[in-house]
């Protein structure tokens, strides 16, 4: 097959979506196909243009075999991000987007299908054209529903603006060949917002279970945090943004700060990263750390070192988005305690399956109850990291996950006005 990736986030950048687009590429090509990709330049989470990039033109490059078309765009540089700036930055991209587009498609070079990853929502829209014009079938793959979730976090208010994002999210929701979202939940929001039960499929975002296998704590990561006399390292690694609400851990901290039990660390990047950095050093926490983000050569370790890992999201944005830092807890094989609500994606898989502990979402006070029941019983935090991992094996296995992919695109390719039902649809 020859495949087309149209995704904003995408390798190099180290968190969130940017990964599975980035691993989706690889493994495709991997396999034999053709895949090319249009994406943006790295800048996600630290909200800033990659200095190894140049900043206002297009660019081709070949990564492992994989033809990456870069295009250029806005990029929001000043504090927290607001609402107007993530628009700007995605109605650019798609700007930039439109005019590759118009060479990829132009005589012979005909791709086979075409994935567009959402956020950003507009990369649906050149598809959607090249389906109208050149016949090729695509994918909207929603990884976040980014308009329903600005609605519902107040980042965007439903005036007109807000009505028109959201039809047009709808309308591409309706339209695409097939739509596929990461967690069964999230799949009956897409036939809610009108996509045909008949053409969606549950692709759920993977883990590496090869790479990543539960070790011991003590490894040189662990040694490398100054953590005193504390037994217990609760981790928070990922991306930042409105959606998670992470005073929470500032607060937990604070709460915990007489109790030696406890070390809390934050591994990041960004504007959000560093006001949480200057909340806790207002406060003369001494029980929490801060470091960037680290390589990935690092990741197994850092992931093993933690005793407790923390997901933690608002209450709006439940089954709006999955945390994708959920994937590599589980692999690794370690408890993580989530605010979420009973009936949701993330209470489900950790409840559900004994992998981890959740409490009411913006409650500091549920949180820092949960962690201490967790330090006064370590026989549950070694159940549950056993479950977390039996969990990874069975569910969130990269080759399993993308061989049914792979079929379904196959399928899609060889009959592409065929509403049959997919073999992996919820």
């Amino acid at each position: 097959m020859k495949i087309l990736i149209h995704s904003l986030y995408f390798h190099p950048d180290k968190t969130g979506v940017a990964k599975y687009s980035g691993e989706m590429a690889q493994w495709f090509r991997a396999r034999g196909h053709t895949v090319e990709v249009v994406t943006g330049f790295p800048h996600y989470p630290e909200w800033r243009l990659s200095a190894a990039y140049p900043r206002t033109r297009f660019l081709t490059e070949d990564w492992d075999g994989v033809t990456v078309h870069r295009v250029p765009h806005y990029v929001p540089t000043q504090g927290r991000v607001t609402a107007l700036q993530r628009i700007l930055l995605d109605v650019t991209f798609f700007l930039g987007s439109l005019w590759k587009w118009r060479t990829l498609f132009r005589g012979r070079n005909r791709f086979d299908a075409v994935i567009a990853v959402c956020p950003t929502m507009f990369s649906g829209i050149p598809p959607l054209f090249s389906a109208w014009l050149c016949k090729v079938p695509w994918v909207y793959h929603i990884q976040d529903f980014q308009v329903d979730a600005a609605l519902r976090l107040k980042m965007l208010k439903l005036g007109l603006l807000g009505s028109l994002l959201y039809r047009l999210e709808n309308y591409l929701v309706r339209s695409a060949s097939r739509v596929a979202s990461i967690t069964p939940a999230m799949c009956r929001r897409a036939v809610a917002k009108g996509a045909d039960e008949s053409r969606l499929l549950f692709l759920p975002n993977w883990a590496d279970v090869h790479g990543l296998k539960p070790a011991g704590r003590d490894n040189p990561f662990r040694a490398s945090v100054p953590m005193g006399q504390a037994d217990m390292l609760v981790l928070y690694a990922g991306a930042m943004g409105a959606k998670q609400g992470l005073e929470m851990i500032i607060d937990v901290a604070r709460g915990l700060s007489s109790d030696p039990r406890f070390h809390f660390l934050i591994v990041s990047a960004g504007p959000e990263f560093e006001r949480l950095q200057a909340l806790a050093r207002d406060a003369g926490l001494a029980n929490i750390g801060f470091l960037p983000l680290q390589p990935r050569e690092r990741l197994g370790d850092m992931l093993a070192a933690a005793d407790v890992h923390l997901v933690i999201q608002k209450a709006d944005a439940a089954d709006l988005v999955m945390p994708s830092k959920l994937t590599n807890i589980l692999a690794i094989g370690r408890p993580a305690v989530a605010t979420a609500d009973p009936g949701t994606a993330l209470w489900d898989v950790l409840v559900g399956h004994d992998a981890g502990v959740a409490v009411p979402p913006e409650s500091p006070q549920a949180l820092q109850a949960a962690l201490i029941r967790l330090a006064e019983d370590p026989e549950a935090c070694r159940r549950m990291g056993g479950n977390a991992r039996r969990y990874a094996e069975k569910h969130l296995d990269q080759e399993a996950i993308l061989a049914r992919f792979e079929q379904e695109l196959i399928d899609m390719i060889k009959a592409p006005g065929d509403a049959k039902k997919p073999q992996n649809a919820h």
